[in-house]
């Protein structure tokens, strides 16, 4: 075994990665503290190597092979996905293609109607290669969210409850469903800024959320967030994307699932700020009409 894979892989996963890249030697640990990925950037002879890795409860993992096997190709193509080179579901680990740039949050790219144009065109095609009905998908949702109700979690009793009579009202409904990215927001887009200080070319990262479902539940983050004090950015969204698909009744239970699975997830996993994010989104999703 590697002596820096000690630190950072299982025993399985360190006897892959000697296979797969025998003399990689590691830059950086890219892993979010509170995060069960482990994401390292490693260099070898080959090249330059994005590796991640989880745990045997971890589902990130092997939603990113998913979706490299599946339905990445389509941006990967094109240059704004990296490529998956070697993965083991078995071990929950995989070797990607490194790509180039910083990420967006943080930046002022992040205020740049440009940054949003390009992430919808991305977006568009990303959900556009494959759409078909599903008749349980909107349903299954809707449980999984009563579970994260019946959990443990910081939403306050009154607020719960509204939550639990308003999606226990909504009767399920087929819907179209397409590859989503589950996390589509500005700290999984990476950009390379031109000579104008201006984004330059978006890119996107980290589809360890990737699932079929209804296009616009990749919304969520950004009209939480970058959207909701800058109506110029969601616009330019929309102009890359295409027409807006949100049906309004569909658009405020999603959002509702969503900010419900933020919110207890986050407070699972002992993430403060983002759980807070997700009790914003609460907020903002029962006050829509």
């Amino acid at each position: 075994m590697t002596s820096w894979h000690r630190e950072h892989l299982a025993e399985s996963q360190s006897a892959l990665l000697d296979t797969w890249l025998p003399d990689a030697q590691l830059g950086a640990d890219l892993s979010w503290g509170l995060a069960l990925t482990t994401v390292l950037d490693v260099s070898a002879g080959a090249g330059r190597f994005i590796v991640k890795a989880g745990s045997g409860d971890n589902h990130h993992v092997s939603r990113e092979i998913a979706a490299h096997r599946t339905a990445t190709g389509v941006l990967a193509d094109t240059g704004h996905a990296s490529r998956m080179v070697h993965c083991d579901n078995e071990a929950n680990i995989l070797v990607t293609t490194y790509l180039p740039g910083q990420l967006v949050q943080g930046t002022s790219a992040e205020a740049d109607p440009d940054t949003y144009l390009q992430a919808g065109r991305l977006l568009g095609r990303f959900h556009r290669q494959h759409v078909r009905i599903d008749d349980a998908v909107d349903a299954r949702a809707t449980c999984k969210a009563l579970a994260w109700l019946d959990g443990e979690h910081r939403i306050d009793h009154g607020t719960a409850t509204l939550l639990r009579e308003t999606l226990r009202s909504h009767l399920p409904v087929s819907v179209p469903v397409v590859p989503t990215h589950g996390d589509w927001q500005p700290r999984n887009w990476l950009f390379n800024a031109n000579d104008q200080n201006r984004p330059g070319t978006v890119r996107i990262i980290d589809f360890g959320r990737f699932e079929h479902r209804p296009a616009m539940s990749d919304f969520c983050r950004l009209a939480a967030q970058q959207w909701q004090d800058n109506p110029e950015l969601e616009a330019a969204f929309f102009d890359g994307y295409g027409a807006d698909p949100r049906d309004r009744e569909l658009w405020r239970i999603i959002q509702i699932r969503e900010a419900i699975g933020t919110a207890a997830w986050a407070y699972k996993i002992g993430d403060e700020t983002f759980e807070r994010q997700g009790h914003r989104m609460i907020a903002a999703a029962l006050a829509l009409p």
